[in-house]
């Protein structure tokens, strides 16, 4: 495997673990998912996931990579209001567990950082 290769199918099994855990265990997804958005909770859920394995095979396949990495950088920044959501919600949680939902928030600009070096490489 070309070392240039590495950090596009690192994203795509990333992208592609997190989509299968939407559908394997939705509910921790569920509670991510803003009330102000129509529909269930559990359809939103169900499409995130759609769309996380959509954008993974998009990044794992050489000749849509340059676009599944503006995909998953588009992506990334569409979920951060619910991690903003997760870190709110966290309020009444024990500290280290507060720690954990904010530390998330920062973590989503190295994401879309990846996402974009992919794109770039592709």
């Amino acid at each position: 495997m070309a070392t240039s290769q590495r950090p596009a199918h690192f994203l795509a099994g990333a992208l592609g673990f997190m989509g299968v855990l939407h559908f394997a265990v939705p509910k921790p997804f569920d509670g991510l998912i803003p009330r102000w958005l129509p529909g269930s909770r559990r359809a939103w859920t169900y499409g995130s996931g759609v769309a996380e394995l959509t954008v993974a095979a998009a990044v794992a396949v050489p000749r849509t990579r340059r676009l599944g990495g503006l995909a998953a950088a588009l992506l990334f920044l569409g979920v951060f209001p619910g991690n903003v959501k997760m870190a709110l919600d966290a309020a009444p949680a024990p500290a280290p567990q507060r720690a954990m939902a904010w530390a998330r928030l920062p973590l989503q600009w190295p994401l879309i950082a990846w996402a974009l070096k992919v794109r770039d490489r592709a």
